[in-house]
């Protein structure tokens, strides 16, 4: 009986995850619980959920580990300071505040804070060992793919120097191939574009991916021309004249803002076309290096899969592109690819490497949905309705999704709150805002009357797994809403003359397809394939949509609003249905009309507990 809790912290998307012999038991980041966008503390709430879904003590582990090594980051920190000095003088002395407080002791800082979670003296802790960054994203990406043998792909900002590198994965090993080092990051190629954007970074990057299809590429051979030098092979190096990350606080500099002829776009500020061509441009750079990499390693290493996690692995337009143009049978995605994943893959790491422990896929993978946060009982939901005297109605099995289904056909907005919590940034049928993907108002409905953010912004479609060659020109299953694919041909509908001459958001209002809350202005998808399986309730919602419609699609997007994180407890979900124009929202079994609910005083003040995304 071994059981190993992982933890990533400190820098973005904190978060603890916890195996019990090789299996993955739960899993969850910080900001559920503490409401905190991208909260990078000491992961406390995210450990106790951990320790308390598999009803074992802090004392009962046998390993906690960390999911990268401090010293080799604080190495870099000083390398890279001596390489630009005296240029960056300010960047370096506000990081060096920083490292001299806390993270240059961070061994002793963590077991301060799990001392003091599992009430004991730091020398009564169980072995604390530290991964590295890139191959606990690695361990994330191989260990639960349904595959015995696969390249492994990782590409980020920055580890603690690598910001791409290429694994074998092979039975319970990972054997390191190669890696770009820091600074010559596609991360950060892709942050500054956000950056320069007015988005924020970090966080905005999936904005930027979703503005591409509005704009043109015309910026792609200046980027190549004086940003990058590209190789055929896929490996690069920046310019770094042109970039700020290394020397000060910004990710651009003026030479950069003379290159694209202004400065950076002002937060909130209007879009205009140029950032839409921008986005279009260097999204498309992304891409051509992603697959020249992938390519590759399917030529250096001579297998036929491939699994891929970092923060660039959560571009689904690239994936979808590198399953239909790349040379692999297959790709698995970590769906917390991002720093948060690094808690699994730390433990995995332990598990399988350190541990020497066999593993055996059964091609199928092992992240159970990445439902493995945060469950509620009827009980707990029905104390909770009482408590805050909502109006609501009981359903059994057998009734609930033909009712939903129901509501649903009839345009409502429904706040869906079923089982664990997703693990991972994509709502996946658990913590979903979910509607009728045939409704050509609901895509303006969901971004400005209950998500409250950019118009332009995409929704996913939730599709039956069965039937996902039905509507979507893609033939694998994309349970983590990771792949990009277009819209079936006979679904789409043709533009007139008129409407082809039009530009950026002008193209917004125009119906794409017979399904046009989600399908984006290039007629494609973010696809999320419903397994029964790992979700058999959202499979039978869906299953009774389409017996009532004809349509085995919905569409899903994230239970929050912008700048909030994605809901976690039945307070969460009420509280954000209640302060929305959402019409129903269901929680288990219990379904809450809005127009039935106590009216509670309009107070538009609450928006401001958020910081802006």
């Amino acid at each position: 009986m071994s059981y190993i809790l992982g933890i990533s912290a400190y820098y973005h998307d904190s978060a603890a995850a916890l195996i019990h012999n090789g299996e993955i038991i739960a899993a969850a980041q910080e900001e559920r619980f503490t409401r905190k966008k991208h909260d990078a503390r000491f992961p406390k709430n995210a450990i106790i959920y951990a320790l308390t879904e598999a009803k074992i003590s802090l004392g009962q582990l046998d390993y906690i580990v960390f999911y990268e090594k401090p010293l080799l980051t604080f190495d870099r920190l000083l390398e890279t300071y001596l390489a630009y000095a005296p240029q960056g003088l300010q960047s370096f002395i506000s990081a060096m505040s920083v490292w001299l407080q806390e993270k240059l002791y961070l061994k002793t800082v963590l077991k301060k804070a799990l001392a003091e979670l599992g009430n004991c003296k730091p020398k009564q802790l169980p072995p604390l060992l530290f991964g590295e960054h890139h191959q606990s994203h690695a361990a994330s990406a191989f260990f639960p793919s349904p595959f015995e043998k696969a390249a492994v792909l990782c590409m980020d900002g920055v580890g603690e120097w690598a910001t791409t590198s290429l694994w074998l994965g092979e039975g319970n090993q990972l054997t390191p191939q190669w890696e770009i080092d820091f600074p010559h990051s596609l991360g950060l190629l892709y942050s500054a574009f956000t950056y320069y954007t007015g988005f924020k970074v970090n966080s905005g990057e999936y904005k930027l991916m979703g503005l591409a299809p509005y704009g043109e590429p015309k910026y792609v051979d200046l980027i190549l021309n004086n940003l990058l030098d590209l190789k055929d092979d896929g490996t690069f190096r920046l310019n770094m004249k042109y970039f700020n990350y290394t020397t000060g606080l910004t990710m651009t500099n003026q030479l950069f803002d003379r290159l694209f002829d202004a400065p950076p776009r002002q937060p909130e500020a209007a879009l205009t076309q140029r950032e839409m061509d921008i986005a279009a441009s260097i999204q498309h750079v992304t891409e051509e290096i992603v697959l020249k990499l992938a390519n590759t390693a399917q030529k250096e290493l001579g297998v036929d899969y491939l699994c891929l996690a970092g923060g660039v692995a959560l571009n689904c337009v690239s994936n979808g592109r590198l399953l239909r143009e790349g040379k692999f049978k297959d790709i698995w995605i970590q769906p917390a690819a991002g720093d948060a994943g690094g808690a699994i893959g730390a433990a995995l790491s332990v598990w399988h490497q350190y541990l020497e422990k066999p593993r055996q896929p059964e091609g199928c993978d092992q992240m159970k949905g990445s439902y493995l946060g945060p469950r509620f009982s009827p009980d707990e939901i029905q104390q909770y309705l009482d408590d805050v005297r909502a109006i609501y109605t009981h359903f059994d099995e057998s009734e609930l999704c033909q009712t939903v289904a129901n509501i649903l056909a009839k345009g409502n907005v429904v706040g869906w709150f079923q089982g664990r919590l997703e693990f991972g940034p994509r709502a996946l049928g658990d913590r979903s805002i979910i509607g009728d993907p045939r409704n050509e108002k609901m895509q303006s409905v969901m971004n400005l009357k209950i998500k409250y953010r950019e118009s332009f912004r995409p929704f996913a479609p939730s599709v039956l797994a069965d039937k996902v060659s039905d509507y979507f020109e893609l033939d694998h299953n994309s349970p983590y809403m990771l792949l990009v694919a277009n819209i079936k041909e006979d679904l789409k509908i043709a533009m007139t003359e008129e409407q082809k001459q039009l530009f950026g958001i002008e193209k917004l209002n125009i119906p794409r397809s017979q399904l046009p809350a989600i399908t984006h202005v290039d007629y494609s998808a973010r696809v999320q394939t419903v397994h029964p399986e790992t979700n058999s309730r959202y499979y039978q919602l869906i299953s009774e949509f389409e017996a009532l419609t004809g349509c085995g699609v919905l569409v899903n997007t994230s239970f929050n609003v912008r700048g909030e994180p994605i809901v976690c407890t039945p307070e969460d979900a009420y509280r954000c249905f209640m302060r929305t124009e959402m019409d129903y929202l269901v929680l288990e079994n219990y379904v809450l009309a809005k127009t039935d609910q106590p009216q509670v005083k309009k107070d538009q003040t609450w928006q401001q507990e958020f910081e802006l995304d």
